[in-house]
């Protein structure tokens, strides 16, 4: 017996070429049989969307003999090993080349103060103007600010503002960064589930966002005000590691990394601090994803503070 067929195909527009491309979802058979099928979605449920199972194939992904998977996810993603930090024999564990750095300058910041930049490589959806009802949309449903933040009193200060969602595939440059200058306090963490946040999953289960760990972290910018980085953990995810120290950081600063899984961020601003570049802002409105890397420029400060 099996659920409703979910969408079997999934596109984003590569914004450099202007390709429409075909997203090779990562463990697509594992993924179809625990969110498609009935009985994969109970065992799923019940056995493997929790802390214990996702934190030891974590650990089981740091452990030497997975480094045999690095060479051939490299051939099988495409992915651009001159970028990487280290040669790949150097990485000691698949978990290790997951959450790589780059070579200095693979990923540039302009130092124009009035650009913001995309925090990290991914797909993204951008959302000018929330409702009043300050809710973001997800597939056919949608998650209130307050319910990502878990926090009313914080909601209140993105009541009616903007945001920005930022889905990473496994396959991606793993780290983030900070869009600007400022100052940034502590990350908080906030307990959940381990859902997949492929576009599948979200499907099926649309309030994902809401229900999975995360960690939200106030960031006082020194040109876009008030902004909430919010990093949503995902299943198989090890961790949410953070990088930087709380206090004063800089535009292109490392903020922190995610280890093995996709994962998703999505980033608040209050009202009439930002403005999101208009091809972006169309290709949403469409519900098409548009690829950015780290550094891109994604929107302008708002000249006309509100």
């Amino acid at each position: 017996m099996t659920s409703k067929t979910l969408k079997t195909e999934i596109y984003y527009l590569e914004r450099q070429t202007g390709e429409i491309i075909y997203e090779q979802i990562f463990a697509e058979k594992t993924l179809r049989l625990l969110y498609e099928n009935y009985f994969g979605f109970i065992i799923f449920n019940y056995l493997l969307n929790n802390k214990t199972f996702c934190w030891l194939y974590g650990k089981y992904q740091d452990l030497p003999l997975t480094k045999s998977q690095i060479n051939k996810f490299v051939r099988r993603y495409q992915i651009d090993i001159k970028e990487t930090e280290l040669p790949l024999k150097n990485y000691h564990s698949f978990n290790a080349f997951f959450s790589r750095r780059l070579k200095p300058n693979a990923r540039v910041f302009t130092t124009e103060s009035n650009i913001f930049c995309a925090p990290a490589d991914s797909r993204i959806l951008v959302y000018p103007k929330l409702t009043a009802e300050t809710q973001i949309p997800v597939k056919s449903s949608s998650v209130t600010i307050a319910e990502l933040l878990n926090c009313e009193k914080l909601a209140q200060i993105y009541c009616q503002g903007s945001a920005l969602c930022l889905r990473l595939a496994p396959y991606d440059y793993h780290r983030f960064h900070f869009s600007d200058t400022g100052k940034a306090l502590p990350a908080k963490y906030i307990q959940g589930k381990y859902h997949s946040v492929n576009p599948l999953a979200l499907a099926k289960v649309c309030n994902i966002f809401s229900l999975n760990k995360r960690m939200v972290t106030e960031f006082i910018s020194d040109n876009f005000g008030r902004i909430a980085y919010i990093e949503i953990g995902a299943f198989t995810i090890g961790s949410i590691i953070q990088t930087y120290t709380p206090g004063i950081v800089y535009k292109g600063q490392e903020k922190g990394y995610f280890q093995y899984g996709g994962s998703t961020l999505v980033l608040l601003f209050q009202p009439g601090t930002i403005c999101f570049d208009d091809d972006l802002i169309q290709h949403s409105l469409e519900g098409l994803e548009v690829y950015v890397q780290a550094g891109n420029q994604i929107g302008k400060k708002n000249q006309i503070q509100s």
